[in-house]
């Protein structure tokens, strides 16, 4: 791979996230070698103000966690080169192409999916969509299945499917890979992975944030499509599918997309039972008032910042296992995520007064840590003749068993997915049928959400949204992890 450009390479996405990240992987050295790095903006600045840039935003990261070297930066800094574009514009990323040289080129588009289209297209007319090239997609590629396919329509005019890579970090992360690992690569877990011993699912996506100045995007998208429509099914597709052949990437691939054609529809007669949708007012958040949502945005909107939705997959393994799946703005707490619940005991030996016996809970957290635990019941130590339980909690992350051993630095998802992206390996990118089968069940829940009856319901800042996100779980005589009910 001989170059790598950044599209948007001053904005806040290639600032923030995709540069630093590239530092860690240069300090690390698993950058290729002779790799350039060609950040490619509208901005009008020479290549040593670029880097100064980079470096501001570089250097914080990395010495928060310790992990700054002059060396590493160097050699970073070597690979960096800037050019002012027009990236809609076929004649003004010529020089662009001059740039990149004969050798393959990965683009990440770190712009508005809006100008996907007329990006992919100018790229094609001036050499940089040839046979070997990649681009990355950054989503969300779309509102909606139609307008998905238009854009998508153009980027494939200009690229195989091969070539093009769409990315959903929350895929990059360690935790929801080990997911992977967790489950087909033990034996304990995989012949319980199925409606004969999983109860139910959870899957919450939780932020303590609020839309701020986000509001003209957040009123086009809102939480339904901004989260659901891609991190929340991914996650969903990580822990329905079936046992692939291999882990080539299609074969993954495949799997994910034979779940998402398994959701039951979701019908406007059904969804005032199996959805809710909700939006913040004033309240408090982590000792703080805030405002509400309508307040922000300055007028009145039928956004929702919250929704939960009852998800169920029509297929063997997982026929009465109900999936639920919950995000919003303005929560208690800043986490993620997926709660595996399995069934109780058909009979328990135990006398209550010995203890309550506790179905056994996998949690697999992304945020604000990650880690993977399961709760287990264990005899209280103690000469007590009558044995009293409590249940434990066992950590099934990285370095439980070695007291003694550094933990690894907590990467940044996208070091996972650029490098991936650079070495061809789209496993952990979402295929364009799969965009589709997401794009489509989501369009249905929206549809199905027409009318007055659906406007989203208050919930204060600082709670877990609307009370009828507890009766979601709670009319079928379970609860939310967090106790909410």
């Amino acid at each position: 791979m001989a170059a790598l450009v950044l599209f948007g390479g001053g904005g806040d996405l290639a600032m923030r996230m995709l540069l630093p990240s590239l530092y860690f992987l240069e300090h690390d050295g698993l950058l290729p070698d002779g790799l350039k790095i060609i950040g490619a903006a509208r901005s009008e600045e020479s290549r040593d103000e670029y880097v100064a840039k980079v470096r501001a935003s570089v250097e914080g990261k990395a010495r928060a966690d310790d992990a700054w070297s002059d060396e590493a930066w160097g050699r970073l800094e070597a690979r960096l080169d800037y050019l002012a574009v027009d990236a809609t514009s076929a004649e003004s990323l010529k020089p662009l192409k001059d740039k990149v040289g004969d050798g393959a080129c990965t683009s990440f588009l770190a712009v508005s999916p809006s100008l996907y289209a007329r990006i992919v297209t100018a790229m094609r007319a001036a050499g940089l969509a040839e046979a070997d090239d990649r681009v990355v997609l950054e989503k969300p590629v779309g509102r909606d299945l139609e307008t998905f396919r238009e854009i998508d329509d153009a980027v494939a005019d200009a690229f195989s499917e091969q070539q093009v890579f769409r990315i959903d970090h929350y895929l990059g992360k360690e935790t929801v890979q080990n997911l992977i690992a967790l489950r087909f690569g033990n034996t304990i877990f995989e012949p319980l992975w199925n409606n004969l011993s999983i109860d139910h699912v959870q899957i919450t996506v939780g932020e303590t944030v609020g839309v701020g100045d986000r509001w003209p995007y957040y009123d086009e998208y809102g939480a339904l499509r901004d989260m659901l429509q891609n991190h929340m099914l991914q996650l969903l597709c990580l822990v329905a599918m079936e046992p692939p052949s291999d882990l080539d990437p299609d074969s993954v691939r495949n799997e994910k997309v034979k779940v998402l054609r398994s959701l039951r529809p979701i019908t406007h007669e059904e969804a005032g039972r199996v959805t809710v949708r909700g939006q913040y007012v004033a309240g408090t958040v982590e000792g703080k008032a805030v405002s509400g949502y309508d307040e922000e945005r300055g007028a009145p909107s039928d956004t929702e910042t919250f929704v939960a939705v009852r998800a169920d997959i029509d297929n063997w393994r997982w026929a009465g296992v109900p999936f639920f799946m919950r995000t919003g703005k303005r929560l208690p707490e800043k986490r993620t995520e997926i709660v595996i619940q399995f069934k109780p005991l058909p009979h328990s030996i135990f006398d209550n007064d010995r203890g309550q016996v506790q179905a056994n809970r996998l949690v697999i957290a992304l945020q604000p840590e990650e880690d993977i635990s399961l709760s287990v019941m264990n005899k209280k130590p103690g000469l007590d003749q009558r044995m009293q339980l409590q249940p434990i909690e066992m950590s099934l992350s990285w370095g439980q068993n070695d007291k003694d051993a550094r933990p690894p630095r907590r990467r940044i998802a996208y070091e996972r997915l650029l490098l991936d992206a650079l070495n061809g390996d789209s496993t952990l990118f979402v295929r364009r049928d799969e965009a589709e089968q997401a794009w489509k069940w989501v369009d249905e829940v929206s549809e199905a959400w027409q009318g007055a009856a659906f406007k989203p319901k208050d919930y204060a800042a600082g709670t877990w949204g609307p009370p009828e996100s507890g009766y979601l779980l709670s009319r079928t005589g379970r609860h939310w992890n967090t106790g909410d009910a």
